[in-house]
């Protein structure tokens, strides 16, 4: 029997409708699935600073969880900052001083496990510049380099130079990444000093082109210039998440904390062996050695250390009018809680 046009329109309306249920029967597991993925954007994935983050997922520490983690990388802390702000992101791994900044500008974020108790950044001098520029009190006149504006950098070489009686309008900032790009700028002389982490500086003090002004990468030289413990890598979430998704926040802790106490149990040369080659490039050894000398910043567990949020917000009150005046909370700019919940 031949159909005729309107039995046709009508069998292909009901195909086409079949197929839209089909179709849309199938979004909401989809959907689903998406929401169980915490995506963190870390401040610069290959930073030995932030080697907890690649660590934990090379360890299948995040799978021993029942999570599913995507790791992104931004080369600048402010920038992922910006990201979790937007809702983009749930986590970032980045500089715990951001949370007090945040919160004297009305944003509540926490650190729900902490990598770092000194911030591992050390503050090169060219080579060039270095017999005129013996201290941050030699900064006047200087261009230094930073990752980013508005980044943990750029605080922490605020308050050295603040330190040292070098008044902000005596000096210029310029945001240069970190890297290849960082070194570029040295070489090419548009800083004469920076503040850049390992294996960067292992790498510029190989080749001579850098000597240390100022190093945070151990506990005596951070109490030396900032006063004390200054925690610095961590992951860090918006409150309102974490009080809403308890679970994954308690799970993401646990793990990072896993982490840390591998990171305690094992050698440079062992760790070096999980990591992507690119981390390293041509030359391993030196990346060893520069993951050696990174170590001792590491927290064992990934608790917040005591007196470090009282530090660091007496840093930023040092020069951040904002911070300053503002009321701030520390109780909520971080939780161990997370570490020990079930």
């Amino acid at each position: 029997m031949t159909l005729n046009a309107c039995s046709r329109r009508s069998i292909l309306a009901s195909a086409v409708s079949a197929a839209a249920l089909s179709l849309c029967a199938g979004l909401p597991a989809a959907h689903a699935a998406d929401s169980d993925t915490v995506t963190i954007m870390v401040g610069g994935i290959n930073k030995i600073i932030y080697l907890p983050a690649k660590l934990t997922e090379a360890l299948g520490y995040f799978k021993d969880e029942g999570l599913k983690v995507e790791l992104q990388s931004q080369p600048a802390g402010v920038d992922a900052e910006n990201q979790l702000i937007a809702g983009a992101v749930q986590g970032v791994v980045g500089f715990y001083d951001h949370t007090i900044d945040l919160q004297a500008k009305g944003k509540e974020i926490e650190a729900i496990a902490v990598f770092g108790k000194v911030p591992g950044e050390v503050e090169l001098v060219s080579a060039k510049a270095a017999p005129t520029f013996k201290t941050m009190a030699d900064a006047k006149g200087k261009t230094l380099g930073v990752t980013g504006l508005g980044s943990s950098t750029e605080f922490l070489t605020r308050y050295l130079a603040d330190r040292a009686g070098v008044a902000s309008k005596d000096y210029s900032l310029l945001p240069v990444g970190a890297g290849s790009s960082f070194i570029a700028g040295m070489k090419q002389d548009r800083i004469q000093a920076g503040m850049t982490t390992e294996p960067t500086v292992s790498q510029m003090l190989k080749t001579g082109e850098a000597k240390v002004l100022v190093d945070l990468r151990a506990e005596e030289g951070t109490r030396a210039a900032l006063g004390g413990l200054y925690p610095a890598a961590s992951l860090y979430v918006r409150n309102e998440w974490a009080a809403s998704h308890k679970d994954q926040a308690t799970k993401l802790a646990h793990a990072f904390a896993k982490t840390m106490a591998y990171i305690q149990t094992h050698s440079a040369e062992q760790i070096a062996e999980l990591v992507p080659k690119d981390y390293y490039g041509a030359d391993k050894p030196l990346y060893v050695e520069a993951l050696k000398a990174s170590l001792p910043m590491f927290t064992k567990d990934g608790a917040m250390p005591a007196g470090g949020p009282e530090t660091v917000l007496k840093v930023l009150s040092a020069y951040k009018p904002q911070v300053k005046s503002a009321h701030i909370d520390l109780g909520k700019t971080y939780s161990n809680a997370y570490l020990t919940g079930k």
